[in-house]
């Protein structure tokens, strides 16, 4: 089993496009910690993605250490068959709490090798609601504003140049100057963490 994730992880690198040394920033503007931060990670993912299930415990515990932001942003990948649904759920989630939404897309991590349909995604999700104490409706985003939450993550990650994921910055600001540095080698998320907080001053 863990020889067969290893290898999806690898091959999902593979199908969106091997690493580059930085993604095409295009709206710099978006890439910044938010007020009050001086350090923040930028994460564009996709809740059907094994690499980005196999980074993100990495990545919460990154944020546990340092105490610093984590921005979650969506890009389902097109022929994903239930990503797209999963970010509108956790969408939903976040309307109760943003820590149940994050719970959430934890959990779809966690269990993603046994959500293979959309179908599968949708008793996952009323388990995990009825577990949290939480009543699922049957629509969960009838007027579609959710949905149209998920593409603006999406044109946003388009315009900065996102093309596999998941894509996660490091961004700085010392004296109103920000700086984005992506991440392409998660062994050395730490040290860039380290450096980005001793260039600040703190978090």
């Amino acid at each position: 089993m863990l020889r067969s994730l290893l290898a999806f992880v690898g091959a999902c690198t593979l199908v969106f496009g091997s690493a580059s040394p930085s993604s095409a920033a295009m709206d710099q503007g978006a890439l910044k910690p938010p007020a009050g931060a001086k350090v923040a990670l930028i994460e564009f993912a996709d809740l059907e993605c094994p690499s980005c299930a196999h980074q993100n415990p990495l990545l919460k515990d990154a944020v546990a250490k340092y105490h610093i932001p984590w921005e979650r942003h969506d890009f389902p990948i097109a022929y994903h068959r239930w990503s797209s649904q999963a970010a509108v759920n956790a969408r939903w989630f976040d309307t109760k709490s943003q820590k149940l939404g994050d719970e959430y897309r934890d959990e779809v991590y966690a269990h993603q090798l046994s959500i293979e349909t959309p179908d599968d995604l949708r008793s996952f999700t009323e388990k995990f609601a009825k577990d949290h104490g939480v009543a699922l409706p049957f629509v969960i985003d009838p007027q579609g504003k959710f949905a149209a939450a998920v593409k603006a993550d999406y044109d946003l990650g388009v315009r900065l140049g996102v093309h596999q994921t998941p894509t996660v910055w490091i961004v700085t600001d010392k004296h109103g100057v920000t700086n984005a540095i992506e991440v392409t080698d998660f062994s050395k998320l730490y040290s860039m963490l380290d450096a980005a907080v001793a260039a600040t001053g703190g978090k």
